[in-house]
């Protein structure tokens, strides 16, 4: 059922009769979409708190009741019963695959995974210490002039074929940006591998003895991909929409996400976990720590507790919790941060502060501690995001461009500064 609000504005007698607009669950939204019009006013609402920038069928998250639906499918079972593979197929097409889609699917991702062997020059571009993420985003941004014959966005084609491209290589790209950093020959994917095995063993095999690789180590993998895959309208996500909406090539939409992602407040969380551990140092620092973070004059803050959707609890963090718990018992992995961790794991979940405040720990908090586990660099742990994230994001890429009524992003402002004033020459200033 349709219905209206109507608006009159303070500074004058208009009025505005604005639709308010309704989704297939959660909150109705006022289209405030001819406001300017018909009042001469802006909305202001910082971050984006309140504004719906899109319509979409791809994510849907209730921050309250800890629900996050991918295509209308609950993340615990998919996180049960799917696969990373899959799960890309559902974010880009709508739709579970049945068998012959899905090994279709397989088919053009395994077989788009060899990168062009000129990147393997652009990357000794880079300085050998350079951050990953550094070299992630420019490499993966270059795609395009390799592709360049088949950027046509208004080609349903094309626009598939892009998008298995990006899943299949950026995996292949990441590792060689690792490899790059620690001066490793580039290892080149194995097409009988699956999809996370695959990736680790381009990661961490050598040519002079095969890779022992825990079957534990891909099932972690998977599960964290498919947990971080999509997450509606973020940051990254939000930043691909609004470079793809300039009719922007899908490459330099991926790489502008990549950027974003970069961003501590964003990506960077799970890293800033595991420096906040090494910043408490050991086991018995546990209960100091604890009341550090609740005294708000002491500076320090409990990276990976709480989220700002999720306002109970992070569904995500519920099913990764008994992953991290089954990887550091399968590995055995002897390491004094993990020990910080489970003690400080322990320590919140049982101190009446957090519990109150629910401010539980979230998927950033256990996939830092299963990405060190499993021996991967902590400046990699932001490109494992991106790996993972880049099936939302094409999925999104190609929603925009279907969609009638986008527009080309174009927020606007509230003027703060000078009123007009005339120039004056330098020697009368």
């Amino acid at each position: 059922m349709s219905s209206n609000v109507i608006l009159t504005s303070s500074d004058s007698d208009k009025t505005a009769t604005l639709p308010v607009l309704s989704g297939s669950v959660g909150p109705s939204a006022i289209d405030i979409g001819k406001l300017h019009k018909e009042t001469g006013m802006f909305t202001y609402d910082p971050g984006f708190m309140s504004t719906a920038s899109c319509r979409s069928a791809i994510t849907y998250i209730d921050g309250d009741a800890g629900v996050l639906l991918y295509r209308g499918y609950p993340i615990e079972q998919l996180a049960k019963h799917s696969s990373f593979l899959e799960t890309s197929y559902l974010l880009i097409n709508g739709e579970l695959p049945t068998t012959d889609e899905f090994r279709s699917f397989e088919h053009d991702v395994t077989h788009h995974s060899m990168m062009h062997e000129s990147l393997k020059t652009f990357l000794h571009g880079f300085h050998y210490d350079a951050h990953p993420m550094a070299m992630l985003c420019g490499t993966i941004g270059s795609l395009a002039a390799f592709y360049h014959d088949t950027l046509d966005i208004e080609d349903p084609a094309q626009r598939k074929l892009a998008a298995i491209r990006l899943i299949a290589k950026i995996p292949t790209i990441a590792a060689a940006c690792y490899r790059y950093t620690i001066g490793w020959p580039i290892r080149y994917p194995r097409n009988n591998l699956e999809y996370c095995t695959r990736f680790l063993h381009m990661m961490f095999e050598v040519p002079s003895e095969p890779l022992d690789l825990p079957e534990v180590a891909a099932k972690a993998l998977d599960l964290l991909f498919i947990l971080h895959a999509d997450h509606e309208q973020n940051a990254s996500t939000s930043t691909v929409r609004m470079v793809g909406s300039t009719g922007a090539n899908p490459y330099a939409c991926v790489a502008a996400g990549i950027a974003a992602l970069w961003g501590p407040a964003h990506g960077g969380a799970n890293e800033a976990v595991l420096k906040m551990l090494a910043e408490i140092g050991t086991p018995d620092q546990v209960g100091k720590a604890i009341e550090r973070a609740k005294d708000k004059n002491s500076g320090f803050r409990l990276m990976g507790f709480g989220h700002r959707v999720y306002k109970n609890f992070d569904p995500r963090a519920t099913i990764i919790r008994e992953m991290c718990h089954k990887v550091l018992n399968a590995l055995g992995v002897q390491d004094p941060l993990l020990d910080v961790a489970m003690k400080l794991e322990e320590a919140a979940l049982k101190d009446p502060y957090f519990i109150e405040r629910k401010l539980y720990p979230n998927v950033d908090f256990y996939s830092g501690l299963i990405y060190k586990a499993l021996k991967i660099p902590t400046e990699m742990f932001t490109v494992m995001f991106a790996i993972a994230r880049t099936s939302g994001w094409v999925a999104h890429w190609l929603e925009q461009n279907t969609t009638p009524d986008a527009k080309i992003g174009r927020p606007r402002q509230i003027y703060t500064g000078a009123p007009s004033r005339d120039y004056r020459p330098i020697s009368g200033r």
